[in-house]
């Protein structure tokens, strides 16, 4: 009872500190929500009702009263816990971060949490929270490939341009197949989705076959032609390219593809001479992802085809067909942001 009967007075500059604290949204949300507290008993408010406001129990409201009495505003800040001291000291912070930057032990192609941290005598969790706080991954890896095409520049600039300033009443291709497509027929049917229950299928399947997709997207609209072959020829390709040149019938085609054997055979080249209206662009060697049409096979994959269950190779044909057919109700065109410049930085390895 005796907390209770010491009555609270604050001068003008307690009062404005106190005001400060609980304004406060950077420090501990400790000292702040004691000095709103404190306030409230300044003000005569009753303990059980700034304990309800608060959130405190009434022996903490009290316990906060006596301390404020007796230390001031130096009563407010959070007191060291008992217990052991923290163990992670500066050196061994440096120490995990450097550890991780080395190469692991022979055997290993990267470290993990659990490998630092006995090597270095901490925890696995703490190791984790350095990791994050210094935006360390080693459980990842990305993949890169330096084209070595001698006029890769130039293709670069040539490929790119069309697709941030295509030519003014022309029509920009991106053409390329998606070669071995499997039509997969799961040995069970699948399980559809249910509340706290995902989609779920067998890990085994049937093959039936492989169809090879020919696809040329139209940059501008986004619109995709399309049409599945049994083979992956140069006669194949020339198929395709004719209906795709009917379908454009008139018009100046600029057509973006990579340097596989079968765009450039000689039955090919005759018809692109007899055709001045319609103009390849090579994308670089070993560039192909540079080719708009590449994303949208990504689409078709993620969307269509991976999770699908096929009892023939016609039945993935058709899928396929339909999968198309909706793409181009509401198709959606590729946005090329990038500049050619940014993209030789990266992608063109030169002499040293």
């Amino acid at each position: 009872m005796a907390n209770h009967a010491r009555r609270i007075e604050l001068t003008a500059s307690d009062r404005a500190e106190l005001e400060r604290l609980q304004r406060s949204s950077a420090g501990p949300a400790g000292p702040s929500r004691r000095a709103r507290a404190v306030l409230l008993l300044a003000d005569e408010t009753t303990g059980a009702e700034v304990a309800r406001r608060t959130g405190y129990t009434s022996v903490q409201i009290s316990r906060i009263r006596r301390r404020f009495v007796e230390d001031g505003l130096t009563g407010l800040i959070d007191r060291p816990r008992s217990g052991r001291p923290p163990q992670l000291t500066e050196a061994k912070r440096a120490r995990i971060v450097a550890l991780t930057l080395k190469a692991p032990p022979k055997g290993l192609t990267h470290w993990s949490t659990r490998e630092i941290a006995e090597r270095v005598g901490v925890s696995h969790a703490t190791v984790h929270r350095i990791w994050q706080a210094h935006a360390l991954q080693p459980h990842r890896v990305e993949t890169f490939k330096f084209t070595t095409d001698p006029q890769a520049e130039a293709k670069i600039r040539d490929v790119v341009g069309l697709y941030l300033n295509p030519p003014t009443n022309a029509v920009v291709l991106s053409v390329d197949e998606k070669t071995q497509i499997q039509a997969l027929e799961r040995t069970q049917p699948l399980l559809p989705l249910r509340p706290n229950l995902p989609a779920r299928q067998t890990h085994d399947y049937h093959r039936h076959g492989l169809t090879s997709l020919y696809a040329a997207l139209e940059v501008a609209s986004g619109r995709v032609l399309g049409e599945c072959s049994e083979r992956h020829t140069g006669a194949d390709f020339l198929r395709f390219l004719k209906g795709v040149s009917r379908r454009y019938r008139g018009r100046e085609l600029h057509v973006i593809l990579d340097n596989s054997s079968t765009h450039s055979t000689p039955d090919v080249r005759d018809w692109l001479e007899k055709h001045p209206n319609v103009c390849f662009h090579f994308t670089p060697t070993g560039a192909s992802w540079l080719n708009m049409v590449e994303a949208w096979f990504g689409i078709l994959t993620r969307k269509s085809v991976r999770r699908g269950s096929f009892a023939s190779v016609k039945d993935l044909v058709r899928h396929i067909g339909n999968y198309i057919a909706h793409w181009n109700e509401h198709p959606t065109p590729f946005v090329w942001t990038k500049s050619p410049a940014a993209i030789i930085r990266k992608a063109v390895r030169r002499g040293r």
